[in-house]
């Protein structure tokens, strides 16, 4: 029970690798905010963490673009739970369009989802967390985040730009005891993945040649961000911690 006493609000939680996340939280002992805007799926997760443990979830639906819904959600997990102890700032999009025909509409949702989403995150626990003497914040960037690739100019502009600003949190945020590291999922089976009309066979021929030869799944990602959030990484901060199953190592096996 890493985990036990601590609260945690998860972003894009309703499904995939913040879904994960948010079960392993709960298994870990912590009382999770599942922040989203699918409220079906959200509140069936809820529905599920609470069979788990009564008392261990609420849903919050807003817009992690939108600085009153953090505002508003933050006081929403306060009155909730008394406290936040962590933040998983895991909502995201891709959008995969060459760079000359990227529009600013494009650009604007991409950015505003991922990148203003994290600062906003960040910058709304800062207070609550140094009311409690520190706390863990996780963001995810993405291979992207450290390589380019085409077709997808925004996206990892909006990758590159989480690590940039989780490096300069750590650096101003550490004195209060609060860290801030990046998680750099690779290839993961979830919703944002799949691929019209692939079967297995495709998925297969797409990652075989990678040194784990598969996609993850994502409750491998999760026990990462279960180790950021608990005092396990104590002495962790301003981190990249790279889950990609050795994509970003080099060159694919011919396969």
């Amino acid at each position: 029970m890493r985990l036990s006493d601590k609260v945690a609000l998860v972003t894009g939680a309703a499904r995939g690798i913040g879904a994960a996340t948010a079960r392993r939280f709960v298994e870990e002992g912590a009382r999770v905010v599942l922040a989203d805007r699918r409220r079906e799926l959200a509140e069936a997760l809820r529905d599920e963490l609470e069979a788990m443990r009564a008392g261990s979830a609420i849903f919050i639906e807003f817009d992690v673009g939108d600085e009153a819904g953090w505002q508003a959600a933050v006081e929403q997990s306060l009155a909730a739970f008394g406290r936040i102890d962590i933040l998983v700032n895991n909502a995201g999009v891709i959008r995969v369009v060459p760079l000359e025909k990227t529009d600013l509409e494009t650009f604007e949702k991409v950015i505003g989802t991922n990148l203003r989403g994290t600062f906003l995150g960040i910058r709304s626990v800062i207070a609550c967390m140094k009311s409690a003497g520190g706390g863990s914040i996780v963001n995810f960037s993405s291979p992207q985040g450290l390589e380019g690739r085409e077709g997808v100019s925004v996206y990892s502009a909006s990758k590159f730009g989480i690590r940039g600003l989780t490096m300069t949190a750590a650096i101003e945020l550490g004195p209060s005891g609060i860290r801030v590291n990046t998680v750099i999922p690779g290839p993961t089976r979830t919703k944002m993945t799949e691929r019209k009309g692939w079967t297995e066979a495709d998925y297969e021929a797409a990652y075989g040649g990678y040194p784990l030869g598969r996609m993850a799944d994502p409750r491998e990602v999760a026990e990462v961000v279960v180790f950021l959030a608990s005092d396990d990484a104590s002495y962790v901060t301003g981190a990249d911690y790279v889950v990609d199953g050795g994509v970003l190592v080099g060159k694919p096996r011919q396969v």
